[in-house]
């Protein structure tokens, strides 16, 4: 197997040359370093990723931790994620933990011990917080932990903007429909600002959650049976995704409730289906990209040893489409 030594002896310059060359340190002639280059083309020589990691005390690699992969919003942000990392030369270490807590916390220490240089961590379990004390840059979404800097959208902030739109429509008998109430995620917000915006309006809201670390797209479905089952007047429903306002908008069609003439449904993300969908859903745009994109400048900041805001919150806004 070649070796930096062979390299170093056949292109005329010491092995130290060569070691400066491969991980950029120090001053190099630009014709010693061409004909460096040179060499370790001919001979066919990788450095090895391991060693120059321990050299520079930096793997170049970020570490990702999802809690479904598969949902059409965390491959949004993964892809968005891969690219600003990319941009800036660095790779995407991925984790898809499945909402499950033993996941998370046996990568957390994985990524640990492949020295990964920093963790993008979206934790949807209860118990994390424990776990993530961790010796290496962190920043959470969605999830505010003591002492760890965060970034998610203004939840709170979808949530009014979601109930002031149905309330000047004139939905009076409103609910909320999303994911479970009982985790400590900033996403939870967008009930909190739909729920008080009602009230100050003297209406109420009725809450239906899915269960504890779901993603499932039979829940919804289940949901959103549910809501419809009693026959009660419901005209205007808040969503805490597109994907559940999908759901609901079709268990309203199952039941000859028209959308948006009987029922207006408003969701959160704005992803692709939302515009696909029939009718096109009335959303909250989250800026994925540049959630993302703030997300990787963050990491990139705190490796490099500068301070890191702690609250790191991006706008959101209404995107009006047929459902309501």
């Amino acid at each position: 197997m070649t070796t930096q030594k062979d390299v170093a002896e056949k292109a005329g310059v010491t092995v130290t040359t060569v070691s400066r060359v491969i991980n950029n340190r120090g001053y190099i002639a630009d014709e010693t370093r061409e004909k460096v280059y040179q060499v370790m083309e001919e001979l066919n020589y990788r450095p090895n990723a391991v060693a120059r990691s321990l050299s520079k005390r930096k793997s170049d690699i970020l570490g990702v931790i999802l809690p479904a992969v598969y949902h059409p919003f965390f491959s949004s942000l993964l892809s968005y994620l891969e690219n600003y990392a990319h941009q800036n030369g660095y790779k995407i270490m991925l984790c898809n933990s499945q909402m499950e807590a033993e996941k998370e916390k046996n990568y957390i220490n994985m990524l640990r011990a492949q020295q990964v240089d920093g963790i993008f961590l979206a934790s949807h379990t209860l118990d994390i917080a424990k776990e993530i004390k961790v010796d290496l840059p962190v920043l959470t979404f969605d999830r505010q932990i003591e002492g760890i800097p965060y970034i998610c959208s203004d939840n709170f902030k979808g949530g009014r903007l979601a109930a002031e739109h149905l309330l000047a429509e004139g939905a009076e008998e409103l609910v909320y429909i999303g994911g479970s109430l009982e985790l400590d995620l900033l996403s939870n917000q967008r009930f909190k600002g739909f729920k008080e915006t009602v009230n100050r309006k003297g209406l109420k809201v009725k809450k239906y959650q899915c269960q504890l670390n779901s993603f499932d797209r039979q829940e919804y479905k289940k949901l959103a049976r549910e809501i419809f089952r009693n026959k009660r007047k419901i005209d205007g429903i808040f969503a805490s995704s597109d994907l559940i306002a999908a759901a609901v908008i079709k268990e309203a069609e199952n039941n000859g409730i028209r959308v948006p003439d009987d029922l207006k449904v408003i969701g959160y993300d704005d992803l692709e289906l939302a515009r696909l969908f029939r009718p096109e859903i009335t959303t909250i745009r989250q800026p994925t990209a540049a959630i993302a994109r703030r997300g990787i400048e963050l990491l990139l900041k705190a490796v490099e040893g500068e301070e890191v805001e702690t609250e790191n919150i991006l706008d959101v806004e209404l995107i009006k489409r047929e459902s309501a």
